[in-house]
């Protein structure tokens, strides 16, 4: 397998989380997000039409969207399990993955930074406000969530599941962005200890090879 992939993008990360959960080896494919590279022709053609990261190949398969792609791991390689088989435990954790996903991610990812002060001219504090302010109400609805769940170290119990690999990179790129997430309390719990689990550390941005400091 590949994953082209770049080290700061969150939808990257949570791939890369999966893939270490379920200790699957495979060839990183590095795509510089920052300098256009997911936007080349040869890669829109060849590898992701969504013009985006992460992108999995497995053999002829060539595959887009993060959650996409879990849930094809899970399909071919289901242990460990990270979207649950009990019909009502996959929505718990569908219905946190999504709040996640669909709701904090998608305005706050660099193509919409960049539209917002490039073409649409805010300001860079404007800029900073619109990130954090959808951070701090996204990050609001995941801590009702997790309010509601079983009690366990990870979102939903006592292993990592889609949820976590959600959660982890988006709280990340949250401080990266200089936002107060220690008004989450169960949030952070949750973050802390996943920080100590090898497949988690393993799949952090600084240990990519594509890092840049």
């Amino acid at each position: 397998m590949q994953l082209h992939s770049f080290f700061n993008s969150s939808t990257s990360y949570r791939v890369r989380i999966a893939l270490a959960l379920k200790g699957l080896p495979y060839d990183y494919v590095p795509v510089n997000i920052r300098n256009g590279a997911h936007r080349d022709a040869s890669y829109v053609e060849r590898i992701n039409p969504s013009a985006s990261v992460p992108a999995l190949a497995d053999g002829d398969l060539h595959l887009g969207q993060s959650l996409a792609i879990v849930d094809y791991l899970d399909a071919r390689h289901p242990e460990p399990r990270l979207i649950p088989a009990d019909p009502e435990a996959r929505a718990r954790v569908l219905e946190l993955s999504y709040a996640i996903a669909c709701d904090i991610h998608p305005v706050n990812n660099l193509r919409v930074l960049r539209y917002l002060q490039d073409t649409l001219g805010v300001s860079p504090e404007q800029k900073d406000a619109w990130y954090r302010h959808w951070v701090d109400e996204g990050l609001a609805m995941v801590e009702r969530l997790l309010a509601k769940r079983a009690a366990g170290p990870w979102c939903f119990g006592d292993r990592p599941t889609l949820a976590d690999c959600c959660l982890v990179p988006q709280i990340a790129n949250a401080q990266r962005m200089g936002c107060d997430t220690e008004r989450f309390p169960l949030t952070m719990a949750v973050y802390r200890h996943a920080a100590e689990h090898p497949a988690f550390r393993a799949a952090e941005p600084r240990r990519q090879p594509d890092y840049q400091g």
